[in-house]
């Protein structure tokens, strides 16, 4: 038996091209959630930590969305001149290269940095509360996150299978008021 195989269209360039913007993105969201948690008191520092985690759970969704999303239903919306549809067919005939984007760019570099951030976070605590014991309170810290962003990401790709085309035709419609042509 013969699988026929799918047509990615994933080049040279595009590996070195994502390299590139992988470098760019986590240093640039290193580098602000590094300044915002050290001038920010414990609860904002929290707040921002949060923040990072739902990224990389929303972004996730978005790139196994865009895998599983079926581009038939987008192309009648398309014939209808729906607002969107066209930018989402173009993200299906894409999903290669959008998943990586959103699934290992985007969502693994906000993996890395909440971890980063957590440990800022332990660190703050420690300096303010001396009576905890860093070696356990860092652990149970960094277990937390990781248990939270695991399971955030696990409901949000279910999400996203059972909801893919909703998901990949919303976020068309978003980017459907940046761009000046039809995709």
């Amino acid at each position: 038996m013969k699988f026929k195989k799918r047509n990615t269209n994933i080049s040279k360039k595009w590996i070195i091209t994502i390299t590139i913007w992988s470098f760019l993105i986590s240093g640039l969201l290193t580098f602000i959630s590094s300044i915002l948690l050290e001038k920010l008191g414990i609860l904002e520092s929290f707040i921002i930590l949060a923040v990072i985690i739902l990224l990389g759970i929303v972004c996730d969704a978005i790139g196994v969305a865009v895998t599983a999303a079926v581009e038939t239903q987008m192309h009648s919306m398309a014939a209808s001149k729906v607002r969107g549809s066209n930018e989402a067919i173009f993200l299906i005939r894409n999903a290669s290269a959008v998943s990586n984007f959103f699934n290992d760019v985007i969502g693994d570099i906000c993996s890395i940095i909440s971890g980063a951030a957590s440990a800022i976070i332990v660190i703050k605590i420690i300096e303010n509360f001396t009576t905890f014991d860093k070696s356990w309170f860092d652990i149970f810290i960094g277990a937390i996150v990781a248990a939270i962003m695991v399971s955030g990401k696990a409901i949000g790709k279910d999400f996203a299978i059972k909801n893919a085309n909703f998901i990949v035709y919303k976020f068309g419609y978003v980017i459907s008021f940046f761009t000046k042509e039809k995709i």
